[in-house]
């Protein structure tokens, strides 16, 4: 028998081509829904262990945090995102304030913060460095005459002390972009009379059953629900870390309110049957509708409310109410005036709309400057005009426009004037403050840059 030759030894180009189409078989073949779903219930166990362990309300990191809670037993809804936390680009956001948690630790003295991350990591940066900086600006915001609170805390078996090093350097201009925000302080040290410090909590944790007050600290538990997978997903039986990430790429438009409604039907499926059932079920519930959501006052002014079309209240149309419908589709100009207190306007769906709203605000608040001053001819005095602005989710143009309208038509105090001020200097840090009024009334709000972009080009570009 002739001696192996190198071409005996070296696979072929198509062997190689086999081979890897016989490993992506097997990851899909573990990467399957139930495979998740299953696994999603698994770490959502570990997060009921914390719970009962530490005695203290359940909140999710959103997206991902939601999937591995009970609806029943969701205390609320945090927004921290992991990008704040990335290395080299660390930062305060002044989008995502999350203040609204403070009455929550406040009541509670503390909460758990319940996140997830995909294989090869051990935390999601949103807990092992974001939820540190935010304790620690808040710390120095709330409580600045104790500088013994205002020490940056980071899990040293996963941030180096280079990194930390780094992280803490950045804290004081992380606190003087909080304090640009004009956030009145004695309202959000009322719900918190001591300081905030994280601590971390993994499936590798030592979990046992306490009833510690800590004296000198809230703290905030950070915990981390999936167990770490070293290996590729095909050595762990089927269980999946941060199962709920990524669900625009396995879910079918499945969310975690409809995972749990229908959790025993959908784990007792069969695989191959799943996608269209997933599909047929959420078209069911979205054909039964919701329950009816209310539109929500931006603090502290008093009569300007947000929300999507469907909260719009059945008397939104009476003179009382000056109402601004966004709508996902675009329509003329010459049709947006639907009644002397109302505008349809037609921007587009999504990137569309974002755009088309820096043209339209001028529209918007030229109208409604001449709707003020009309109602006050009429009525021979100014008067408290309650102001409804609804977009498709509530959660995106029309907090652009809001925005636009706490910039002109609404004072430090949060009170409705009668004409946009030319004295007031409309800049980024003057936009950011009132952004910030908007962040703290109605944390899940999330604008897009898009949008975002579009408001400050206008406020920044309008004559004085």
């Amino acid at each position: 028998m002739p001696p192996p030759t190198a071409s005996d030894l070296i696979f072929s180009e198509q062997a190689n081509h086999n081979f890897s189409r016989t490993l992506g078989d097997l990851k899909r073949s573990t990467l399957t829904i139930q495979n998740r779903l299953q696994s999603i219930l698994h770490d959502a166990a570990f997060a009921q262990q914390v719970a009962g362990a530490y005695s203290r309300p359940l909140i999710a990191n959103e997206r991902c945090g939601s999937w591995y809670i009970d609806p029943e037993t969701k205390g609320g809804s945090a927004y921290f995102k992991s990008t704040d936390g990335h290395t080299g680009v660390w930062k305060f956001s002044s989008r995502r304030l999350n203040l609204h948690l403070l009455e929550i630790i406040g009541k509670h003295d503390g909460c758990i913060i319940i996140d997830s991350t995909r294989r090869g990591k051990r935390m999601p940066d949103a807990l092992c460095k974001t939820i540190p900086i935010w304790c620690s600006v808040l710390n120095r915001f709330l409580f600045p005459e104790q500088p013994k609170f205002h020490e940056l805390y980071t899990p040293p078996q996963i941030v180096s002390q280079s990194e930390h090093a780094q992280i803490a350097a950045l804290l004081p201009s992380f606190v003087a972009a909080l304090e640009a925000l004009n956030i009145y302080v004695a309202d959000l040290k009322h719900n918190v009379p001591k300081p905030l410090r994280p601590i971390w909590v993994t499936p590798e944790s030592n979990v046992t059953p306490t009833s510690s007050i800590f004296e000198d600290f809230h703290p905030v538990i950070c915990c981390t629900v999936s167990r770490r997978v070293a290996g590729g997903e095909n050595s762990e039986g089927g269980y999946i870390q941060g199962a709920g990430d990524d669900t625009e790429n396995w879910a079918h438009g499945l969310s975690p309110p409809v995972f749990w409604a229908n959790r025993e039907v959908l784990l007792s499926t069969p695989e191959t049957e799943l996608p269209n059932f997933i599909e047929n079920l959420v078209a069911r519930t979205a054909a039964a509708g919701t329950a009816k959501g209310q539109m929500r006052c931006l603090k502290p002014a008093s009569h300007l409310f947000i929300g999507s079309i469907s909260d719009l209240p059945v008397n939104s149309m009476l003179p009382a109410a000056f109402t601004i419908i966004l709508l996902p589709k675009i329509t003329g100009e010459d049709t947006w005036r639907t009644s002397p207190t109302r505008l349809d306007v037609g921007l587009g769906p999504h990137k569309l709309g974002s755009r088309n709203l820096r043209t339209a605000l001028p529209f918007i608040i030229d109208f409604f400057r001449r709707s003020l001053t009309l109602r006050k001819t009429e009525r021979g005095q100014e008067d408290e005009t309650t102001v409804l602005i609804a977009c498709e989710t509530g959660k995106d143009l029309s907090i652009g426009v809001a925005l636009a309208f706490l910039c002109l038509f609404f004072d430090d105090h949060g009170k409705l004037v009668q004409e946009p001020s030319r004295e007031v200097h409309v800049d980024k840090t003057f936009i950011r403050s009132r952004l910030g009024w908007i962040s703290t009334s109605m944390p899940d709000g999330n604008p897009s840059r898009a949008t975002l972009q579009s408001v400050n080009s206008f406020l920044m570009e309008r004559p004085r």
